[in-house]
């Protein structure tokens, strides 16, 4: 509360006028300590000063400088700003401190345009007096600031956006005004500037955009919606504005409505839509509230004048009085009336009584509305002076016999100044506008965009950010397209990065500005709040606040209630009473505002709490509690201060290890690599347990797909542990680093593979070490993989499950069971033996979604070669959807291509072709080799089958130059297919090379399928070169082959080629 110097009367600390007595009140003084805030600073100095203190004694220098200093003082004080200094002959101000504005930068540019014209009158008295003049140039720049306290009067503003301000002022010409990016894009709608371009400026690493100023419009308008969009979601709201026109009209009296939202919330656009609609049943007149200037209390009724009768700013008193008194009917009070009016807007000499101007604006009013209906829009009735609300409240209590219908717009901070304002009376009423609800926004983002708008999932990610708010929306959209992130083409709208959506600047001075008109301790309770996020709770405010009891905690959150920035929320938290903040911009503006000394230390005491209070339920909570403690050593660590906070480190490294791995076990590798990610950024380097981590780290990164990251920090875990001689640890590493090469190389260096499983067999036993064995043998599972052995690889991953089941590590039990379930597909045991062991594999997978996804993936091709080719299919979809959502994007990939598999089974080679292409690509783009040779071959084999043959030889070589001799899949079949292409070229004998090639590449492995296709492909080369009979002994041996598997779609296929060989049906 602000105490008022004549009565004492307590007041609002935002109020203006002492609301007992209507003295002035002391300008609002910030009392808290360092604060982070977005200011603008205007920076001007005066240019080749040096000669003009040549040119002058001292003590005529001194006056001469000491009238300039005043001028421009004076110019910066009633704009808003503060003079933090004068340096040598410069000048810096600041707008926003002590108290933000949402008009900071608009505030700034008007000062610095009138700085520029009061220094051209002072040169006027100066080339008279001393024949000189002085030139000026100005830099005006946005940014974040870290202040000091206001009361000591040395505010110390520091931070990048001074040093810019300063660089801009160097970089302007003389009499110059230049801007920077942030501050233009504040004030662009209400000023004319040029672009300079971009000037590398002293001290920044990168060019600066920069403008001209070159004029300022007359208008201080908040940031507004287009008033051309489609108005959205207020047909109720629209409805109340017309209910009550018709009333006024009805009635012939005077009714007040007053529309009541926070900013941007679509009043003006709603009031817009209203007048529209009334098309020509009624005058309109419209005034606005300003924020600040001098001689304002009246400036709406000033702009209504001015509109009703055509006052121009050429109009002197007498033709102003003219024009006025064309208004008024002849005769009666109309002299008086036109006198007093005239007076009160500043066209006439005599001073009148604030009670002569409220009757005489009614009398106006009434006037007017003699004639047809008057509707009067007053804008942000939030700024007024308590004499203009005293004059509404007056014309909606006397004024009589007349329909006039008055439209107050205003955010709900007006019911702080007058909290009786919005209760109903007979002829008055209020609208509350509540958020757009999600449809709405979205059909507002494609209103603003056009026909050719964003996707959905576009318009939904800009929809949630902006929560329902109108003008957030179109400041988001402008701020992206700004930024390059939406770009418009002839085809629609293309999309950049939108995985971090920030808050416009503009919207960021709105919010930044509310909170600050906060009561201290409002605001301290806001921004505790923040700490905790979107959602906090009761007991963790007050933990935040130690100096401060429970009550008056409770009592600051229902302020916050009543203001409508937070609101109550359901709380699951040990009954803790829970809050939410109406708009997490709101939350982001709150928090910005804490220094980061602050933050770090209200996180840290956050966690320590958290851990108190769910003492039973940490892992409930384990996540909230990492974030805290992560976000108080990274605020630490951006202040120098890390080696202080080597526990801290510790503490949060090991609270997201542990989250890590509980993603891990329960399938969600993508949560898994986040958390193991951010604790490999908080543990120091030395850390003992930093190696064992980065392990894990990598093994998450290259489930998730981030192959080359993983490649990165396994090789670092191979270093840490060689350096600290942890053998066992170091043969961890390497046998993840084998693992994923098998991703990354192609197979190479299976042999090294077998070498190394090996050696770390004997040094795990050794030690005990079960988990370290089940790594081992599933090392070499995988090298029998790679050979296609498939009878060899299920052997050695039973051994690899018999440790793992003993290390009691679930995600090492379900990558083995993933072994088995593969081994049982490609290997020699028949389709219906396989498809039973990967149900009973699928049994032990329980509730792991992931694994029963992963061994669905394999069971579909085993249904496809039975001909079950709709539950095939349906198996391989919902085996993809469930690793997207797990965030398994190589599982993602492999997936797709065993469906490629089952369309090829199916006879539908377009399809697979499709599929396969699509798994190419993913794969591609991650960086994986291993699969990515065989998706090349098997599109080889799609596109061969619809009879592209050119077309599936190029893809053979895509597939050669990527596979490696151990990926014996991949050389087998881009052998089988290029040589079908070869052959009907007539170049018989390279085919036919190729082909027995791959026959007997693939005869020595037991994979049956693969060898059938061999002998499949080379009885169609044989056929081509005209030798039918070899060509039907190979189609025998493949049906053979085929048979044993137990496929019987590739045995029909087998018998259709043998059939056309030989003539001959079915043989049993």
């Amino acid at each position: 509360m602000s105490a008022c110097a004549q009565c004492g009367e307590d007041n609002p600390q935002r109020g203006r006028y002492c609301w007992a007595c209507g003295a002035a009140l002391p300008v609002e003084r910030s009392t808290a300590g360092e604060a982070r805030k977005t200011v603008t600073v205007l920076f001007s100095d005066l240019r080749s000063s040096t000669r003009l203190s040549e040119a002058l004694d001292a003590e005529s220098h001194r006056s001469v400088i000491g009238r300039y200093f005043e001028e421009m003082r004076s110019v910066i004080e009633r704009h808003g700003g503060i003079v933090e200094k004068f340096i040598g002959d410069a000048v810096m101000g600041i707008f926003g401190l002590p108290v933000l504005h949402e008009d900071d930068a608009l505030r700034a540019v008007r000062a610095a345009l009138e700085m520029r014209e009061s220094l051209a009158r002072l040169n006027e008295d100066l080339r008279g007096s001393w024949g000189l003049e002085l030139q000026a140039r100005t830099g005006v720049n946005t940014g974040e600031v870290v202040a000091g306290n206001a009361s000591s009067g040395q505010m110390l503003v520091t931070g990048d956006a001074v040093v810019v301000a300063k660089r801009l002022e160097e970089a302007a010409g003389p009499d110059e005004i230049q801007l920077g990016e942030t501050t233009y894009r504040l004030v662009r709608d209400a000023v004319t500037a040029e672009l300079v371009g971009e000037i590398a400026l002293k001290g920044k690493s990168d060019p600066v955009p920069t403008w001209r100023l070159l004029s300022v419009t007359a208008s201080i308008e908040a940031p507004a919606l287009r008033l051309d969009s489609t108005l959205v979601g207020r047909e109720l709201d629209l409805a109340a504005l017309e209910g009550m026109f018709d009333r006024a009209v009805a009635e012939r009296s005077c009714h007040l409505l007053t529309v009541l939202g926070p900013a941007g919330i679509g009043k003006s656009r709603l009031t817009h839509e209203f007048v529209e609609r009334l098309g020509g049943r009624a005058t309109v007149l419209r005034g606005r509230c300003l924020s600040y200037g001098e001689g304002i209390t009246f400036w709406p009724i000033v702009e209504l004048v001015r509109e009703a009768a055509g006052l121009t700013d050429g109009d002197g008193a007498e033709p102003a009085r003219l024009k006025i008194a064309s208004l008024l009917p002849a005769g009666g009070d109309s002299l008086l009336v036109c006198e007093r009016v005239a007076a009160a807007v500043g066209r006439g000499a005599a001073e009148v009584r604030t009670e002569e101007v409220l009757w005489a604006v009614r009398k106006l009013l009434e006037a007017l509305a003699a004639e047809r209906p008057l509707v009067v829009v007053f804008d942000d009735v939030h700024w007024a002076e308590g004499t203009f609300l005293d004059l509404v409240e007056y014309l909606a209590g006397w004024s009589r016999e007349q329909p006039i219908l008055i439209v107050a717009l205003a955010r709900p901070d007006l019911l702080d100044l007058r909290p009786a304002w919005a209760v109903p009376r007979a002829n008055s009423a209020a609208v509350l506008l509540e958020p757009l609800i999600e449809s709405e926004s979205d059909l507002l983002i494609r209103n603003l965009l056009g026909e050719t708008g964003l996707d959905e999932a576009t318009r939904s990610r800009i929809a949630g950010a902006a929560e329902g708010n109108p003008l957030f929306v179109g400041e988001l959209l402008r701020m992206l397209v700004d930024d390059g992130v939406l770009r418009c083409e002839p085809g629609g709208w293309i999309v950049g990065d939108l995985s971090r959506i920030e808050v416009p600047p503009s919207i960021h001075a709105l919010l930044a500005a509310r909170l600050d008109r906060l009561e201290p301790d409002e605001r301290t309770v806001i921004q505790r709040a923040a700490v905790i996020g979107q959602a906090f709770w009761w007991g963790g405010v007050a933990e935040l606040s130690p100096e401060w009891g429970d009550a008056r905690v409770v009592g600051r959150l229902q302020a916050l209630v009543r203001k409508e920035l937070i609101r109550p929320e359901r709380s699951g938290f040990l009954g803790e009473d829970a809050f939410r903040f109406s708009h997490i911009l709101i939350r982001d503006a709150a928090y910005a505002a804490l220094p980061k000394e602050v933050r770090a230390t209200l996180h840290e005491r956050l966690a320590a709490w958290l851990e108190r209070t769910a003492a039973g339920r940490t892992d409930e909570y384990d996540e909230i509690v990492c974030y805290h403690l992560e976000q108080a050593y990274r605020y630490r660590r951006e202040l120098g201060r890390a080696a202080e906070a080597g526990e801290l480190a510790r503490h949060a490294g090991e609270c997201l290890t542990s989250a890590g791995r509980r993603a891990s076990s329960r399938g969600d590798l993508a949560a898994a690599s986040t958390f193991l990610g951010r604790a490999a950024a908080v543990l120091p380097p030395g850390d003992e347990a930093r190696p064992g981590l980065l392990v894990e780290l990598g093994v998450a990164l290259r489930e998730c797909g981030s192959l080359t990251r993983a490649g990165e920090v396994l090789e670092e875990a191979v270093s840490l542990a060689a350096a600290v001689r942890n053998a066992r640890l170091e043969a961890r590493a390497r046998i993840e680093q084998s693992l994923l090469r098998a991703y990354t190389a192609s197979h190479e260096g299976i042999e090294e593979s077998r070498q190394l499983a090996e050696e770390a067999i004997g040094c795990f036993e050794e030690a005990g070490d079960d988990l370290g064995l089940a790594r081992a043998w599933g090392l070499l599972a995988q090298v029998s993989w790679f050979h296609s052995r498939l009878a060899e690889m299920e052997q050695v991953a039973e051994r690899a499950l018999y440790h793992a089941e003993r290390a009691g590590d679930r995600r090492q039990v379900s990558a083995i069971l993933s072994d088995l379930a593969r081994a049982a597909l490609v290997g020699p045991k028949p389709v219906e033996a396989a498809i039973r062991r990967c149900r009973q594999l699928m049994e032990r997978a329980g509730d792991d979604r992931l694994l029963t996804a992963t061994i669905e993936m394999l069971l579909a091709p085993l249904e496809a070669a039975r001909g079950r080719f709709d539950e095939a299919r349906e198996l391989s979809s919902r085996s993809r959807a469930v690793h997207h959502e797990f965030g398994v994007e190589v599982g993602v990939a492999g997936a797709t291509v065993y469906a490629g598999v089952v369309e090829l089974l199916a006879g539908e080679p377009a399809a697979a072709e499709s599929l396969l292409t699509e798994a190419y690509s993913a794969l591609e783009g991650m960086g994986e080799r291993g699969r990515l040779s065989v998706a090349a071959a098997f599109i080889s084999r799609a596109v061969s089958a619809q009879g592209r043959y050119d077309e599936a030889e190029r893809w053979t070589a895509v597939c050669e130059e990527a596979a490696t001799t151990a990926d014996v899949v991949s050389q087998v079949v881009w052998r089988g297919v290029r040589a079908r292409a070869l052959v009907r070229r007539a170049e018989v004998e390279a085919g036919l090379a190729l082909a027995r090639e791959a026959v007997r590449l693939a005869s020595e492995t037991d994979f049956l399928q693969l060898h059938g296709d061999a002998l499949i492909d080379l009885a169609d080369v044989l056929r081509g070169s005209g030798r039918a009979e070899e060509s039907a002994a190979a189609a025998e041996r493949a049906l053979g082959l085929y048979r044993a598997k137990g496929n019987v779609v590739a045995v029909a296929a087998a018998e259709r080629v043998r059939e056309r060989m030989t003539g001959v049906g079915s043989r049993s």
